[in-house]
């Protein structure tokens, strides 16, 4: 049953299968953290853990486009399954009920939604945040976009930097 922490971020367990195709679903416990906009999983409550155990996982809020109940077609023998769509992949999670279920998939769509201030004025460039610092767990599996070729029979993923 996910639950509000100290830091105010929604916390709980999730099944999420690690490789879309294998079917096969891991117990996690994931973190909600809106302040420095991120969906972190890591192998039990950090509390639990030892001492500088980072998350096993990490994505953006930024990058999910959209979080909804999967369908029998998507998911067939899962109960209590949903899909957050995010870049060009999927995550299926389970719940270990129908409020659960219901919960994650209302404060992940809370959290990943744009929404633009009224009055219809744009802040002058002076005024623009600079996004929060990305925990330590992100710095490591860093999501980045690739152009990828095949030069002299070898796939060569080359990162795309803006500059």
């Amino acid at each position: 049953m996910p639950y509000l922490d100290r830091q105010n971020r929604i916390c709980g367990f999730l099944d999420i299968e690690e490789n879309e195709t294998c079917g096969k679903f891991l117990r996690r416990y994931f973190i909600l953290d809106t302040q420095a906009n991120c969906l972190l999983w890591y192998m039990d409550n950090p509390q639990n853990l030892a001492i500088g155990a980072g998350a096993v996982g990490s994505l953006q809020l930024t990058y999910i486009s959209k979080v909804s109940i999967a369908t029998p077609k998507q998911k067939p023998k899962t109960p209590f399954c949903f899909v957050i769509n995010a870049l060009s992949q999927r995550y299926f999670l389970q719940a270990s009920d129908q409020q659960d279920l219901q919960d994650w998939v209302e404060a992940l769509n809370r959290a990943s939604k744009i929404t633009v201030p009224k009055g219809g004025s744009i802040p002058p460039a002076t005024e623009i945040v600079k996004p929060p610092v990305v925990p330590q767990a992100q710095e490591r599996k860093p999501q980045v976009a690739y152009k990828t070729e095949i030069i002299g029979g070898v796939v060569v993923h080359t990162p795309i930097s803006i500059n």
